[in-house]
């Protein structure tokens, strides 16, 4: 997957990798200033206020923000390190068509390793800290506790159309967005630098799971973010990857609708817990299935780039 063009040499991995933080920079700015635009034409200056004093009753300000956070900081750096490089997308990060069997192949493992992510979140989520980091302790608490209610105004469906606006927003936008930028860029540039698939996708991996400042959600996504890379190093194809983000998110938008719908809290889908032997099973099942995805996969990740 991550060999190069021979008719063009690429630039040296770490100026790739200050390209993207540059690009990041320069995104993430314009398409925030894009973002507001679109807010305070649809929404007035009310929707502005909304956005910048955390008022959570026109959330549709937030969403809009969202999007645009989403393509300046994820996508464009993606984008613009193959344009720099002088490389057609197509073979800079795999996009090749995605296989039917193989989709249903990923689709099968991520509903096998959500037990398993499951018992990582709520054992992170027990995460205790020594006396003398209670400071630093407090302050994660804190910022946990502030994303949380903007992912519950988020979350906050009363219709279908509510439902598919979230789907497209939390589940469609940031799989493609998050999975050129961390899968297709970051872990192709860090397996320049060390010619090891599992270092780059463990540091790959690390990285997607810290940008998002949830410290108690970090084990789930850091493993998340794991298999995502696993995924579309053994297949080849970046789809993949966004297809098994895409499920991931689009099942926690869809549970919370669920619950929503039928009077209940959103929180009550962390409750749901399982006897440890059904932990055991989804381990068993996760790695048996990675196995199969890397055996249909196998010499695809040799033929891009």
């Amino acid at each position: 997957m991550y060999q190069n063009s021979t008719y063009k040499p690429e630039n040296s991995p770490f100026l790739q990798l200050l390209y993207l933080l540059l690009f990041a920079l320069i995104g993430v700015v314009v398409f925030a200033v894009l973002g507001f635009a679109v807010v305070f034409f649809t929404s007035g200056m009310d929707g502005l206020r909304a956005a910048a004093t955390n008022d959570y009753s026109d959330v549709s300000a937030f969403k809009i923000l969202l999007v645009a956070q989403q393509i300046g900081l994820f996508l464009v750096p993606a984008i613009f390190l193959a344009i720099i490089e002088g490389k057609k997308p197509t073979r800079f990060y795999g996009l090749d068509a995605p296989k039917l069997n193989l989709l249903l192949l990923v689709a099968i493992l991520s509903i096998c390793w959500m037990p398993l992510m499951a018992f990582s979140n709520e054992w992170n989520q027990k995460m205790v800290f020594p006396a003398f980091l209670k400071g630093i302790e407090s302050w994660m608490r804190e910022m946990e506790d502030n994303m949380m209610k903007t992912t519950e105004a988020l979350l906050k469906m009363k219709s279908t159309g509510h439902l598919l606006v979230n789907l497209l927003v939390i589940a469609v936008v940031p799989a493609i967005c998050e999975e050129f930028l961390f899968r297709g860029a970051v872990q192709r540039t860090i397996f320049r630098i060390k010619s090891n698939a599992h270092v780059a996708i463990w540091l790959s991996a690390i990285i997607f799971s810290t940008i998002h400042f949830q410290f108690y959600g970090f084990l789930p996504r850091l493993l998340l973010g794991a298999a995502f890379g696993y995924v579309y190093f053994w297949t080849g194809s970046i789809w993949y990857a966004v297809f098994a983000h895409f499920l991931n998110n689009a099942y926690a938008v869809c549970v919370a609708y669920y619950l929503q719908a039928n009077n209940q809290s959103y929180n009550n889908a962390e409750d749901i817990s399982m006897p440890w032997y059904g932990y055991l099973i989804s381990v068993i099942l996760t790695l048996a299935l990675f196995g199969l995805v890397r055996k249909l996969g196998a010499g695809k990740s040799e033929d891009n780039n």
